[in-house]
């Protein structure tokens, strides 16, 4: 059975949808995304994601395409018509399509693209096991806070970190980590306490750490956000990413030093449990 996909206002099998050639998505990178979460055939804490959306749009200038409600309806219909119950959904909006120019016309149509990915138990066993992660330079532009859909930089640095036999890479910038490739990098120190770098330009605002971060300090933990060294990380307690498909998944190395006991650390399995509850009353 083909997976059917949105493009542009109509529902079409996969190989049936066509995006110009000339939409700045494609020749810019003009463009921003989300992706969300599916459980029990239900979106994951999707207000979020929509409020980001809203905002990435915002600080390009791009208007969106049509209302948020009219996206939710959207992706409900696609969960529904590729019976999907575990899974994320991903959409982008571009600033449009026409011929190639650096400066774009005034009123532009966007673009709107939708499309459902399945998931197993693959990332369950991922937590279960911890990721090994190498340090690598965060080569990417100064406004990391909007999700655009320039991911080279983040490709180029995870590619590296499976050619080198690890799971994914923490970038560095001016001595300090910043994020993973696609996710928000977290340590807990050998005093418990969880550190993590605080919102700015320099990171994306993860819906995921937002959630997590209150459910910490709602469970006892002192929460510090600041900026923390790659040396931090090798003497951390713990260490853990968030991300809308990975939710909280331990790292258990860095650089080829083991992380505590080289396991999966108890505040971590603990917060990853308060967050799956947390993710299950926020369906919608």
């Amino acid at each position: 059975m083909s997976r059917i996909v949105y493009v542009n206002g109509e529902y079409l099998p996969e190989e049936e949808a066509k995006i110009s050639i000339f939409d700045r998505g494609f020749l810019f990178a003009d463009g921003v995304y989300e992706v969300s979460t599916i459980l029990d055939g239900k979106l994951v804490d999707n207000a979020g994601h929509l409020a980001r959306l809203q905002r990435s749009l915002a600080e390009l200038d791009i208007p969106a395409p049509c209302s948020m409600e009219e996206i939710e309806t959207i992706q409900h219909t696609l969960i529904e018509r590729n019976a999907i119950a575990a899974g994320s959904i991903y959409l982008q909006v571009t600033r449009g399509a026409e011929d190639r120019n650096f400066l774009w016309s005034e009123g532009l149509k966007p673009s709107l693209i939708m499309f459902t990915q399945s998931r197993g138990a693959k990332m369950d066993k991922v937590a279960e096991k911890g990721l090994d992660v190498i340090s690598q330079p965060d080569i990417r532009w100064q406004r990391r806070d909007i999700k655009t859909v320039a991911l080279l930089p983040a490709s180029l640095a995870k590619r590296t970190a499976i050619a080198e036999g690890a799971n994914d890479a923490w970038l560095v910038e001016d001595g300090m980590i910043t994020e993973g490739t696609s996710n928000n990098a977290h340590i807990i120190t050998k005093d418990g306490k969880l550190v993590t770098r605080a919102l700015s330009n320099k990171i994306l605002h993860g819906i995921t750490r937002k959630a997590v971060l209150a459910l910490a300090k709602e469970a006892g933990l002192t929460v510090e956000e600041r900026s923390f060294s790659p040396d931090e990380v090798k003497n951390a307690a713990e260490a853990f990413v968030t991300s809308a498909t990975m939710f909280v998944t331990p790292v258990v190395s860095f650089d080829g030093v083991k992380i505590g006991d080289g396991k999966p650390g108890p505040h971590t399995t603990r917060l990853r449990d308060l967050y799956v509850s947390f993710a299950k009353k926020s369906l919608s």
